[in-house]
């Protein structure tokens, strides 16, 4: 069986390794990616607030893949889903599956005056650039908002505004700074209202200035400030921006989208083309767009694959996963929900603790001896 990994996160991680592991070699598996390596999305926040630095934080693709792996780094440049084919810079490759693990793409320069006159925190680029701003930045105004939805990690707009008080406060800025924290939604993290109401309190305790229900449409550079969807605007002097996020051109060209995403089956991870899987971001599967929700998926897709070849009975998705919160002060909470298709979501919190912190780091390192074979310290 020759599979076609199209995106090497989370999603297509886990897939190659879980294949690779269990099929040795009954199973040709190819991953693709644009980049380089691998970055986990809690350690941007770490290099962007000086808890670490880029060269840590960044995993190889080409040094660590398992050895049953071909890694092809190259830009895809378009898909036949129906020929389960891709043309690619480094050539065409075809399989007889085929699974889109692309993610969303991030657009800043969609939200106009953006570019201009805010920084954006999601892309690796931008996240590792924000670290000498702010250094640099000699305090004021610092406004964290959401420019659309939806958007990856939805606790990290939260955990962003906590980390840029606990910043401000070791600097001796924050009595002459303020945090405000800009989102669509009616809650920080809707699906646990537990959750939410300690983030609530946590930025009640700090003083960060909490909008719920409003989007940032655009920014004014000559007048700093953030025009929001009803027309009231927002003065800055440091504005972090969650960018516009898209499914890549390539797959809306493809015709694999509906309504902007690629539409699943929610327990089998299907497209409506024959052995064309999708997972994590670039679905509309119904469960967050985190990295935690994509390795589940593809730990669905990898079982249907191994019963095809070797028997025995494959699972099905159940909307389950765990995220950790940054809470400012050291602490992590650690945010269990589920999502089925049909009913409201379920979740609880717990923490946070220091505890949570170490229990972090284990989930990335033992992320990274699975997937890479070595051993990391967060």
């Amino acid at each position: 069986m020759r599979v076609l990994i199209l995106g090497a996160g989370f999603g297509g991680l886990e897939l190659a390794r879980a294949l690779d592991d269990a099929l040795g070699a009954d199973v040709e598996v190819t991953l693709v990616d644009k980049a380089d390596g691998f970055v986990f999305g809690f350690s941007k926040l770490d290099v962007m607030f000086g808890r670490a630095t880029a060269d840590h934080v960044v995993h190889r693709y080409a040094d660590a893949v398992p050895s049953g792996v071909v890694f092809v780094q190259t830009t895809v440049r378009s898909i036949d889903p129906a020929a389960r084919r891709a043309e690619t810079d480094a050539g065409p490759l075809d399989a007889d599956v085929l699974v889109v693990a692309l993610g969303a793409d991030l657009h800043p320069e969609a939200t106009p005056g953006l570019v201009e006159a805010g920084h954006e925190f999601y892309t690796v680029a931008g996240a590792f650039a924000l670290r000498e701003v702010l250094d640099a930045f000699p305090g004021g105004d610092v406004v964290v908002a959401v420019t659309s939805t939806p958007f990856k990690c939805p606790p990290a707009p939260s955990e962003t505004a906590l980390l840029v008080h606990d910043h401000l406060r070791d600097r001796g800025l924050l009595d002459h700074s303020t945090v405000s924290l800009v989102m669509p939604l009616g809650a920080p993290v809707p699906p646990s209202p537990q959750a939410s109401e300690v983030l609530l309190a946590a930025f009640a305790e700090r003083g960060i200035r909490w909008h719920p229900g409003a989007l940032v449409r655009s920014l004014d550079p000559d007048r700093r400030v953030a025009v929001l969807a009803d027309g009231s605007e927002l003065p800055f002097d440091l504005f972090l921006a969650v960018p516009v996020h898209r499914a890549p051109q390539v797959v809306v060209d493809a015709g694999l989208t509906e309504d902007g995403w690629i539409p699943v089956d929610p327990l089998t991870l299907r497209t409506r083309f024959e052995d064309v899987y999708a997972v994590g971001d670039v679905t509309s599967v119904g469960t967050p767009k985190a990295g935690v929700f994509a390795e589940g998926q593809a730990a669905v897709v990898a079982t249907q694959l191994i019963s095809r070849l070797r028997g025995g009975s494959a699972t099905t998705y159940d909307g389950h996963g765990t995220c950790y919160v940054e809470m400012g002060g050291g602490e992590v909470g650690k945010v269990d929900v589920t999502f089925v298709s049909g009913r409201p979501p379920t979740g609880g919190i717990e923490g946070p603790s220091r505890a949570l912190a170490a229990d972090k780091s284990a989930f990335g390192a033992d992320r990274v001896r699975r997937w890479f074979g070595r051993e990391w310290n967060p």
